[in-house]
């Protein structure tokens, strides 16, 4: 299996890169150590706003004009969900994640999906958190973001050693088709696509990395 292509390198706007989704516009992502959520022009390379998380910005999405982040409360890192409205912050309500656990979001237009690392799943929820449907995975998933219909996630069966792999997950059909297109040659976490190339945190390094898509 071939390796990712790397078409940029950028340095993070924060220590500790751990969560990452595109609008339209703006690649949003959330550093493990800041606690803070920051817009960046991808173009420009600059981040022009920023706001303080509750706790980690584990993961996160787009939806529609809104963002969705889940993120750690209390001792245990119990995961919670909240929408954040860019320019207004984060709004009223929440919901606790399926088992208080999960690290990363996708949205496909109409449902949201947590991704639990350890369980290999990912969970279609309403808005109350209630599981509306389950995919399994074959490896740990520390990225995810719906492109097409399709799940594609970062995944690896070893958080510590690798391999880390970019997984296509086409659950349209009656029995899931998982496949991994490309191997990453470093600990990735999240995954974000801006309608051309994929976004992933190189986090242990501070850097944030666009990769080719391999199926295109």
């Amino acid at each position: 299996m071939d390796a990712i292509t790397e078409l940029l390198r950028l340095p993070s706007p924060a220590p500790k890169p751990q969560s990452l989704a595109f609008d339209g516009t703006t690649l949003w992502m959330g550093s493990r150590q800041t606690q803070r959520i920051y817009a960046i022009d991808p173009a420009r390379w600059t981040a022009h706003d920023e706001t303080e998380v509750p706790g980690v910005p584990w993961g996160m999405t787009v939806a529609g004009d809104e963002l969705i982040v889940i993120y750690g409360e209390g001792p245990d890192d119990d995961r919670v969900v909240r929408r954040y409205i860019p320019g207004r912050g984060f709004a009223h309500g929440k919901f606790r994640a399926p088992d208080g656990t999960g690290s990363q979001l996708g949205w496909d237009g109409d449902v949201l999906y947590v991704s639990q690392w350890y369980n290999k799943r990912i969970l279609g929820v309403d808005a109350a958190g209630t599981i509306l449907s389950a995919v399994e995975v074959p490896h740990g998933i520390c990225g995810l973001v719906v492109v097409e219909g399709k799940f594609y996630c970062v995944t690896t069966d070893d958080e510590e050693h690798g391999p880390y792999w970019l997984t296509r997950v086409d659950a349209r059909g009656a029995t899931p088709v998982c496949d991994d297109l490309a191997v990453i040659p470093f600990p990735a976490r999240a995954l974000a696509f801006d309608g051309h190339r994929f976004w992933t945190n190189h986090r242990e390094a501070n850097e944030i990395v666009a990769l080719a898509r391999p199926d295109q």
